[in-house]
């Protein structure tokens, strides 16, 4: 009986071992601490993160699926270059899915998701006043995870996931350094009209905010 129970619960801490080395690799490439166009290695990370071979290697094969990493047998890990131009592309990309998502929250959301919503909302609000611009992507991850959960359409949330971390990686790189009210306050109108259960609204606001994002990333290829 021992023996069977305690097969889930390796299971369980490898899947948590995962996910961890995930988002803190995410971390480190939308941040830069993982310089675009660097080269690095499966060691060098196992390395750093502590977490050992098989999590680590689950979550360099995702970031490989989502275009964030390239595996180059025999030559290592080099993270994927930033080109100002590909940010116009990856909204361009977004643009329709987010809409679809926003409408589909406010046409969803549960009691327990409202509850998340409003967390997020006070977190972006706090990283305005504090200027903090980790606490800020930290706040947007946890909204665009917040949606795809209260959407219900998994598809559309899985298209969407890579783009929202390129498109994070891109404002941090181009304009993390201006314009964070400007941006948590678009977010915080999303978050209000998915609270309000106001469908159109919420569809106008994610429209809104890509275009907003759309202008940065048009401000960023003409630099």
């Amino acid at each position: 009986m021992n023996t069977v129970d305690s097969k889930p619960e390796r299971a369980d801490t490898a899947e948590s071992a995962s996910a961890k080395a995930y988002r803190v690799l995410e971390k480190m490439i939308v941040t830069l601490e993982l310089a675009p166009g660097s080269v690095t290695t499966e060691k060098a990370l196992i390395e750093k993160l502590s977490l050992g071979r098989t999590p680590v290697r689950e979550a360099i094969q995702r970031l490989a699926w989502e275009g964030l990493v390239s595996v180059r047998p025999r030559a290592g890990l080099e993270i994927a270059p930033l080109h100002a131009g590909d940010w116009l592309r990856v909204l361009d990309a977004r643009r329709g899915v987010e809409v679809i998502l926003a409408r589909s929250a406010a046409r969803f959301a549960t009691a327990e998701m409202s509850s998340r919503f409003q967390e997020t909302a006070m977190a972006m609000h706090d990283a305005v006043l504090t200027n903090d611009v980790i606490g800020y992507l930290e706040a947007d991850k946890s909204l665009d995870e917040a949606m795809a959960l209260a959407a219900d359409n998994r598809f559309a949330a899985q298209l969407v996931a890579p783009l929202q971390t390129h498109s994070r990686r891109f404002w941090f790189r181009f304009q993390s350094g201006t314009g964070l009210a400007e941006a948590a306050g678009n977010h915080v109108s999303l978050i209000r009209a998915i609270l309000e259960r106001d469908e159109e609204a919420a569809g106008t606001e994610a429209d809104r905010l890509m275009a907003l994002l759309r202008l940065h990333a048009q401000a960023a290829a003409m630099r």
